[in-house]
């Protein structure tokens, strides 16, 4: 089987050849944008010979301006589409990745959700603007003011299916990596999530299977209320990925709760083997995956994206490993 042959038969629940893995990493600053990146890719796949070929996405939605309430944000998000300047930069990025990336490979395209894409425009107002904090800003603003704020984030939604299309019908990709947030119980109350996040990950998600990608839905951060993630999300997600150590949901109880869904993990991104480890610790824990959970249905993965200075002939040995098996 090639590559992509390989990913297709797990995800459709057929027999493979081998287990087939996907990591990825973000790049240095220098590297995230632009042909740095391009190189940056391109290298990366040749030194771990993944089945899956990712492409990463630094291209966020910006800083439209100063946001200080909900009537900011309602003001200063624009109509996003093909030629909104960060989406148009993704598409061409990622053109150029394919173009001379194993065309044997799987083909994926990152994209960041509406909760994260919503708050990439404070995120973007200056370095004092942390992560948490910007997360308390948006549920604030929600509650706040609902009907603006949702308003603001259906462009951001509109602009995401945009990228979600193109990726698949223009730059060629097989599928898209839908980075969810939002179920982490520390921001959101489960009837918030319903009411605010879910309707426009559906909404993108479906975009994805409309364009005839492939769709891989990421479960993003820790603490989370897995079961935010229900049949809605089940029935438009082809492979699901999550922090087995972070929500905390095991490898077993994931397949359970996403039945007939290819599973995406098994590894730590940011510990144990692929972090502390040599390559016999790697392939040994492959191994123990594999044998504890099967190979039918399993992509070999971690649980998100790996550290920028990961040692990638680590990664290497577990691709090599899990293609033995």
């Amino acid at each position: 089987m090639t590559k992509k042959e390989r990913v297709i038969a797990v995800i459709e629940g057929r027999e493979a050849d081998a287990v087939p893995s996907s990591f990825s990493l973000h790049f240095p600053a220098h590297e995230a944008v632009g042909d740095a990146a391009v190189e940056a890719h391109l290298k990366f796949f040749e030194e771990t010979d993944t089945d899956i070929i990712k492409v990463m996405n630094e291209h966020l939605v910006p800083c439209y301006g100063m946001i200080k309430s909900p009537e900011d944000y309602y003001d200063k998000i624009p109509v996003i589409d093909r030629s909104s300047d960060f989406i148009a930069d993704q598409l061409e990025m990622t053109k150029k990745i394919l173009d001379r990336a194993d065309h044997d490979a799987f083909s994926m395209g990152t994209l960041h959700g509406i909760c994260a894409s919503g708050i990439h425009p404070l995120e973007k107002m200056g370095e004092t603007y942390n992560y948490s904090e910007v997360r308390q800003m948006q549920v604030d603003f929600l509650r706040w003011d609902e009907k603006k704020m949702l308003s603001a984030m259906q462009k951001i939604a509109d602009g995401m299916c945009v990228l979600a299309e193109k990726y698949i019908t223009e730059a060629g990709l097989d599928s898209v990596y839908y980075a969810g947030l939002g179920a982490e119980t520390k921001w959101f109350t489960d009837e918030e999530f319903e009411r605010w996040i879910k309707p426009l990950d559906l909404q993108i998600m479906r975009a994805v299977k409309d364009a005839g990608g492939y769709c891989f839905l990421h479960m993003c951060k820790n603490g989370l209320n897995m079961k935010r993630y229900d049949a809605d999300y089940a029935v438009l997600a082809d492979v699901v990925n999550w922090g087995v150590y972070e929500a905390p949901m095991s490898l077993e109880d994931g397949r359970k709760q996403f039945p007939g869904k290819a599973v995406l993990g098994g590894l730590e991104n940011r510990s144990g083997v692929l972090v502390d480890g040599d390559e016999a610790a790697v392939r040994a824990e492959v191994r123990k995956i594999v044998a504890e959970f099967g190979r039918k249905g399993l992509l070999l993965g971690a649980d998100c994206t790996l550290a920028t200075e990961q040692d990638r002939k680590l990664v290497r040995a577990a691709v090599e490993e899990a293609r033995n098996l």
